[in-house]
């Protein structure tokens, strides 16, 4: 990749911008760059949906933001627009008014007072106004949103003392509490009972006149407007499809987007799961539950991504030793699969990102979720490539690394193995990690409830961390050594126990999902090995630090959390699986805490990075597309302000 390619192009509140290149681009051949034109396409018509989701007032909010940034005729330069500006960034960023991470809604850093100059100030049409609202009921209505904390304070609440449901502020339920939705779903009829469709995955739960119903998005139904969008793309690039397995299955998620039948997003899945052939791939609808405290309802999403070749002979031999992984695993017999079946993994080039992949974005990706079809069918995974290396590239002079790392040979070794290692990682996660173990007949996906995704999580982060330091990993050539997987080893714990704490406001516990699931195996590794000095807590000068002493002890205690994770998972110990996220997970040392916010903050870093993505332009000759050339635009705000005006489908409120 170039050398003089700018990553970064602005930071702002806690988070960067980068941007990431599409290596290869252009080698691929005239009807695989058109597929990715259309797929792209496809990709950005669905964050509106996104947007919805997350909060029903959040296309009134961020229309209202786009217009004042796009219109207002005051002074631009005074230190209240520089705020708003932020402020709007920041909605952009997070798809809405809550944290992307924490889940806390945001406030603005200026007045009610203000946000009323500014609309008297920004032009009437371009507001998101109401039937038979005018500029004063459009204030009336969002101030309590934008400036009241106590008004949808949470987008997805994980208290087991709060109600799931009635405190999330999500928009997946109105009118219903979380023992009305658990016995909705507990009483629909899911089909074969070892085949269930993914009951809820693609509606909202109301209540309407007494009486609870599904509102499906659909062609037809809630979300219309927007997946009709959707579908045209994804019209469009059926007859390019780079095989004849992508085309079916292209054909069949268009189906599903019709009909809003599980049944036929299950089929696309399979279909999916077994096109091995096409070198260009896709990503796209309701996939991810983390969104949702019950784990029920997918938020929106889209990845255009196509093969690394060099890098998937990686995954590929990760892949092609399944067996061997799971057969050694140190989880109980019971809960292994006899026979693991269609564990592809590959190393992608993202080409574009949408909904809930942006801007902020995942590095890795294991699909499909339903559990009977990864045993049956099996799963694809992937690790994305261009993105791990714009975030490298932006984190070489950082200095977060000599801040938070003890000693001079673990900076050095971090520097030398930590991008291989963490790589490696994520294969390991992504390709064996979460297709690896099986359910006991009878236990479901939303057994484990609010607990369901950090617990997964963390299973398949254990799984990775105790292969990590297996010989085997370099017997088969995938590291050079295992000063690759001390170099994971030392990142992680540092990672679960100190740096983390960075991207978290001080007084808050830990509520993402991801960053529960560090702190939990972090925490329990330390605890647990703490007699025999397998980690140790130094204190010099100020500084605390994690020094990982015994790597083979902490492996085997990896390996016995692994096991107790996947005991807890197959056989869906909700209360086990409470004990340990409450107990070692969401708590956080208040001193250490301050200390490392207060370390961090000497760096003048971000704790979060997410990234512009490329344009595409088709090149037409005679109405046909001759070329697909890429660009890579530099103004995040320029880019929402763009999306805002050529993906925007759906109506105000839904």
């Amino acid at each position: 990749m170039s050398k003089i390619f700018q990553y970064q192009t602005e930071q702002f509140a806690d988070i960067k911008i980068l941007r990431y290149q599409v290596p290869g681009f252009e080698e691929l051949s005239l009807s695989q760059k058109e597929l990715i034109y259309y797929l792209a396409e496809a990709a950005r018509c669905g964050r509106d949906i996104l947007f919805d989701q997350n909060n029903k007032n959040n296309l009134s909010i961020r229309r209202t933001l786009e217009a004042i940034a796009k219109s207002y005729n005051g002074d631009r330069e005074s230190d209240e627009f520089k705020s708003f500006l932020v402020y709007a960034k920041r909605v952009w960023f997070s798809n809405g008014i809550h944290h992307h991470y924490s889940m806390d809604k945001f406030m603005p850093e200026f007045s009610e007072e203000y946000f009323g100059e500014l609309l008297s100030n920004t032009n009437y049409e371009l507001l998101p106004l109401l039937e038979g609202e005018d500029v004063v009921g459009l204030l009336t209505r969002l101030v309590p949103v934008l400036f009241d904390e106590d008004v949808d304070a949470k987008r997805v609440v994980l208290n087991p003392e709060l109600d799931l449901i009635k405190d999330s502020a999500n928009n997946y339920y109105e009118g219903v509490c979380e023992k009305e939705a658990e016995d909705f779903y507990a009483k629909m009829e899911k089909g074969d009972p070892e085949r269930p469709i993914s009951a809820g995955l693609n509606s909202k739960l109301v209540k309407e006149n007494g009486e609870l119903i599904e509102k499906t998005w659909k062609v037809g139904g809630m979300y219309s407007e927007a997946i009709e969008k959707i579908v045209f793309w994804l019209e469009k690039a059926i007859p390019v499809a780079d095989s004849e397995l992508q085309r079916e299955s292209l054909v069949k998620l268009v189906e599903f987007y019709k009909t809003g039948d599980l049944k036929a997003f299950d089929e696309y899945s399979i279909l999916w799961v077994k096109d091995l052939d096409a070198h260009v791939d896709v990503v796209n609808g309701f996939i991810e539950v983390y969104g949702d405290a019950l784990a029920i309802k997918a938020s929106w999403e889209s990845i255009v991504n196509y093969k690394d070749i060099e890098a998937t002979k990686r995954a590929v031999i990760i892949s092609d030793n399944a067996q061997w992984f799971e057969d050694h695993s140190p989880v109980d017999e019971r809960f292994k699969k006899k026979e693991v079946k269609g564990v592809s993994a590959k190393v992608i080039t993202v080409a574009m990102l949408g909904g809930d992949c942006h801007p902020a974005t995942p590095i890795g990706v294991n699909l499909p979720n339903a559990e009977w079809i990864r045993k049956e069918h099996g799963s694809k995974s992937v690790t994305i490539d261009n993105i791990t290396h714009a975030y490298h590239q932006s984190s070489l002079k950082s200095g977060m690394i000599d801040e938070f790392a003890y000693s001079k040979e673990e900076v050095a070794r971090a520097k030398e193995h930590g991008y291989l290692g963490g790589n490696l990682h994520t294969d390991l996660h992504e390709c064996l990690g979460h297709g690896s173990g099986q359910l006991l007949p009878g236990v479901g996906m939303d057994a484990l409830k609010n607990y369901h995704s950090t617990l997964e999580e963390a299973r398949a982060d254990l799984f990775a961390l105790y292969y990590m330091m297996d010989p085997k990993m370099v017997d088969l050539g995938l590291m050079p050594g295992l000063e690759v997987a001390k170099a994971e080893y030392d990142g992680y714990i540092r990672n679960g126990l100190i740096t983390q704490l960075t991207r978290i406001d001080l007084g808050k516990e830990i509520e993402e999902s991801h960053m529960r699931n560090r702190q939990l195996i972090a925490r329990w590794v330390f605890e647990k090995g703490e007699s025999d000095k397998v980690i140790v807590k130094v204190q010099e000068e100020g500084k605390t630090y994690y020094v990982v002493n015994d790597y083979l002890k902490l492996r085997t205690l990896f390996g016995d959390l692994l096991k107790e994770v996947q005991r807890i998972k197959s056989e869906g110990d909700f209360e086990a699986g409470k004990r340990l996220v409450e107990d070692y997970a969401v708590k956080v040392d208040v001193e250490l805490h301050k200390e490392v916010k207060e370390r961090f903050e000497k760096l003048n870093l971000a704790a979060y990075a997410g990234f512009i993505n490329p344009d595409y332009h088709p090149v037409y000759e005679e109405g046909k597309i001759v070329d697909v050339r890429i660009s890579y635009p530099m103004d995040f705000m320029e880019q929402m302000l763009e999306y805002g005006e050529r993906y925007s489908f759906l109506p105000n409120i839904n």
